[in-house]
């Protein structure tokens, strides 16, 4: 056994020495290597969409809408738009600058970070294994990934297909369990970024503390949502119905629990059984539109939560463990303090909760650990204000839920123990890349001027000037261009002279 793990550990150096001399040899730095493998990444994406799907409905039996809409395009949009903006991401982005440095360039300059680590989770796991890699490819890094082993089905393909595609040298991929990313974790990477649990991703933090390594957790909780007697009933139980029930519930940033008044109640409850027999049948365990439970592990704790709770199931309740299944389930009268309540559902239970007003509804929130994403019910414009200025969490979405993950101008990511940093679009770039401030300043006579007062002997005149020159003031924008009218005035100046003296002298 302990010629195994050393064997591992061994394996694990070796794969991360390999990707470090592949970084350090420069070749992921030229804009035409990296759109080459994002480009090689989307063909991989749009050729194998048939087996990918299979290997998704082996560990999640998921629907092939699911699959495609959910996971694959979800991946081929976030490469598409690294190939159409990469160009832009990587220029050297240019700022503003004080008197003293006037007439030097100031800029940002995106450094590729070098040997990344991701950590993929099983509820999605070809979104949240390959999401992250297409920025990471934009940044110039060299990337290992790590799928989770509780989806081994998409871990197998993954690992299968991407030496096909990508450069060998420059991404891996590390399959096992707790053993091997135990041994993974070990090694020094440049930046880590795991999606999962909060309990993992403490370990994943102590473990990246000891190479003072950056990271990206990404970690869930309790997604409250908020129903006020204004919102549309019918829109608002559709969009929460599928927002909740896709993937069977396994999705972090799913509503978790609702908040409502005791009538919203009642018409939420109707709406919400209508619409499951609706899309789901009067058996919803044969309907074709349902996940399930990933394994049996997961199956007893979630049925843990309807055994123990104290409300009433009003809708559902079924559940089948040699199936993984466990019916759409809407819960009332549940108490704050019970199970159900304690942490991250992550499945189709369902619990409501009365609340008499938005001030009861945000204190409710503020009372526990900040979630991942908060979801707003209501077509009033303060209720939606007072939400998103007295609560904090890592998202808000007013009269829908789940979709701003479709907008990858917006950055995904938690606060406090729903997780820290974020990516999405160009916000993975940059979580990739070290933004390195630049300053180029010639020798000329103006900007030795400028800067001469540091010079000793030092003296109080000089104290008095630097202070001047140095102090922070709003510049208007106008003066930015100072520079260049100086220039012009200069070139004008010169050629009215040389006018002036051909004139004179009769030089032609």
């Amino acid at each position: 056994l302990l010629q195994e793990i050393m064997a591992d550990a061994g394996k694990m150096s070796e794969i991360v020495s390999d990707c470090r001399s592949a970084f350090l040899s420069g070749k992921t730095r030229p804009l035409a290597w990296r759109m080459t493998q994002l480009k090689s990444l989307l063909k991989m994406l749009d050729e194998n969409e048939a087996a990918l799907c299979e290997a998704l409905g082996k560990d999640l039996r998921k629907p092939k809408q699911e699959c495609i809409s959910l996971e694959i395009e979800y991946l081929r949009n976030d490469v598409r738009g690294c190939i159409n903006n990469i160009e832009s991401w990587i220029a050297d982005y240019y700022v503003e600058k004080n008197i003293v440095t006037m007439m030097d360039t100031t800029l940002i300059h995106y450094d590729p970070l070098g040997v990344v680590l991701i950590m993929g989770a099983w509820n999605y796991p070809l979104q949240i294994s390959l999401g992250p890699l297409a920025g990471a490819i934009s940044a110039g890094n060299c990337v290992i990934i790590k799928p989770s082993e509780l989806a081994p089905a998409t871990s197998s393909i993954i690992a299968s297909l991407l030496p096909r595609y990508l450069d060998k040298e420059c991404f891996q991929v590390v399959e096992g369990g707790i053993a091997e990313t135990t041994e993974l974790l070990a090694e020094r990477f440049d930046y880590i970024l795991y999606t999962g649990s909060g309990h993992v991703g403490r370990i994943v933090r102590e473990a990246a503390n000891k190479h003072l390594t950056p990271v990206t957790l990404e970690l869930g909780g309790k997604s409250p949502v908020y129903i006020d007697s204004s919102a549309d009933m019918q829109i608002t139980a559709r969009r929460l119905l599928w927002a909740k029930f896709i993937n069977l519930g396994q999705t972090c940033i799913a509503p978790d629990y609702v908040l409502c008044s005791k009538e919203v109640e009642g018409e939420l409850v109707e709406s919400l059984r209508s619409l499951i027999g609706e899309w789901y049948g009067n058996d919803p365990q044969k309907s074709p539109n349902l996940c399930r439970i990933v394994n049996k592990r997961n199956w007893d704790r979630v049925y843990n939560f309807l055994k123990s709770t104290k409300g009433k199931v009003e809708i559902g309740g079924e559940a089948d463990s040699d199936d993984l299944y466990i019916a759409p389930t809407i819960l009332t009268g549940v108490s704050e303090d019970e199970p159900v309540m304690q942490e991250e559902i992550f499945g189709p239970v369902l619990p409501i909760l009365n609340v008499n007003s938005v001030g009861e509804a945000i204190e409710f929130i503020n009372k526990r650990e900040k979630p991942l994403s908060l979801y707003v019910f209501s077509t009033n414009k303060e209720t939606q204000n007072a939400f998103k200025s007295q609560t904090s969490s890592g998202s808000m979405v007013v009269n829908d839920a789940v979709v701003h993950l479709s907008v990858e101008t917006l950055p995904f990511g938690g606060v406090g123990a729903s997780g820290m940093g974020a990516y999405h679009g160009k916000y993975t770039f940059t979580t990739f890349s070290h933004q390195k401030s630049v300053l180029v300043r010639d020798f000329s006579a103006i900007g030795e001027y400028l800067g001469e007062t540091r010079y000793p002997p030092y003296q109080d005149w000089k104290i008095k000037r630097m202070g001047l020159l140095l102090k922070n003031r709003k510049i208007p924008e106008c003066l930015s261009l100072l520079p260049y009218l100086a220039c012009f005035c200069l070139g004008v100046g010169s050629t009215f002279f040389m006018k002036l003296l051909v004139q004179k002298f009769n030089l032609f």
